[in-house]
């Protein structure tokens, strides 16, 4: 009769069990999961800086494969768009803003109020009136515009113009740090 024990000591067990968690992490960071910062006031008051989020990648990556659009309110991390590193912006750097019109739709700011498709558009995270005007703008195929939630104060499509839908890493989903404000990032 064989012996089935394995000719592998506890200790060499041990690395291998651990070298296959560290590749299964090292894979979960780099395709579904990702831990991210907020670096600048652009999201207040929904996000803080210095606030420690989670963002989901998979959903991105398999809208664009099944030709399905984001959601509008959604908040996404994206890599910045050519007009932005055309004129110094790294391109390794990620921005965070929130989706407020998709392809074909019509924009505009007027009287410190967002209009979408000729109807004004409630958004509870705006704690001030919008202080510029945005003359009416159709949003392209294959691009979405995003606004930070602190309008007044952010580097967004109403500087930049359309973000084109390959730039979205993924979406914010999760916050977990402050730990007093520990939780999902909800949508309202």
């Amino acid at each position: 009769m064989k012996s089935t024990t394995s000719n592998k000591t506890p200790k060499q067990n041990n690395w291998l069990g651990f070298l296959i968690w560290i590749i299964i992490a090292l894979l979960l960071r780099w395709q579904a999961v990702e831990p991210r910062w907020i670096p600048s006031g652009s999201m207040i008051p929904t996000l803080q800086i210095q606030d420690r989020i989670l963002i989901e990648k998979v959903s991105p990556r398999l809208n664009r494969k099944l030709k399905k659009q984001i959601q509008r309110d959604t908040i996404v991390i994206f890599k910045p768009p050519q007009t932005l590193t055309e004129t110094g912006y790294d391109e390794n750097s990620a921005l965070i803003k929130r989706v407020i019109g998709l392809p074909g739709d019509k924009l505009e700011i007027q009287r410190g109020k967002l209009f979408r498709n000729d109807k004004e558009i409630y958004e509870p995270w705006i704690k001030e009136p919008i202080q510029y005007q945005m003359e009416v703008f159709k949003v392209p195929d294959q691009s979405i515009w995003v606004l930070g939630d602190n309008r007044n104060n952010s580097l967004d499509s109403h500087l930049w113009g359309p973000l084109p839908q390959k730039n979205i890493i993924g979406t914010a989903v999760f916050r977990y740090w402050p730990l007093t404000k520990i939780g999902p990032i909800r949508f309202p």
